[in-house]
């Protein structure tokens, strides 16, 4: 009887490596999704300059690099162009104005001035008709208390045309051509173009304001 040959044993070695399990490997964490970004928060606003509500004792502003031109049409007085003095000519401009509306106009003019850098102590107004508010209330205490607060030179000073020529020189004088005759229309111009160092300022009709003008007021 022949003999079968023993099937050779393959040793556990001999199988070849085994596939190890993937065990211990972590799948990749995802990368996180940023959110919305949060909202800038609005910047306040600026707010604008505060609107003097009466013309007592104004705060002095920082000196500004230009002189404010309100609106308003410019009128060339006649004596610059006329004589070689022209630099000493103050500056005039002119805002049409009706009576009723001069004096409002000219307050207006004044804020323009001191917003833009002018002292209170530069700027004197000249009325023609009804006295501005601070002017009556000054003088209720009388001529002398009312003139001590021109001769302290720190404030805006009003006055009206026929008492005008006593005030003192400033850089801007301001005309309100608020009512009264035709003569003191003439003497608040007047007064107004010997006053003005640098700036006059007329509130009223300009046509009868060059007219005065043109008429060597």
């Amino acid at each position: 009887m022949p003999l079968i040959p023993e099937e050779p044993q393959i040793h556990e070695k001999a199988q070849g490596p085994r596939a190890t399990p993937a065990t211990g490997r972590t799948a990749p964490t995802p990368r996180p999704v940023p959110g919305p970004r949060p909202a800038a928060a609005p910047r306040p606003g600026r707010p604008g300059p505060p609107r003097p509500t009466a013309p007592a004792q104004r705060a002095p502003r920082e000196a500004a690099a230009t002189e404010p031109v309100p609106s308003g049409p410019a009128v060339t007085a006649p004596a610059a162009t006329a004589t070689a003095t022209a630099t000493a000519t103050p500056q005039l401009q002119v805002i049409p104005a009706a009576p009723e509306g001069a004096l409002d106009a000219a307050e207006e003019a004044v804020d323009l001035l001191l917003d833009s850098g002018r002292s209170p102590g530069e700027v004197l107004v000249i009325t023609t008709g009804r006295p501005h508010p601070w002017a009556a209330h000054e003088l209720s205490f009388g001529d002398a208390a009312y003139w001590a607060q021109h001769d302290a030179g720190d404030d805006v000073f009003y006055a009206d045309a026929a008492v005008a020529g006593r005030a003192a020189s400033r850089p801007v004088v301001v005309v309100a051509l608020n009512g009264g005759s035709e003569d003191a229309a003439g003497t608040a111009l007047s007064t107004a173009r010997a006053r003005a160092g640098a700036l006059m300022i007329v509130c009223g009709d300009p046509q009868n304001v060059e007219s005065a003008l043109g008429a060597g007021v």
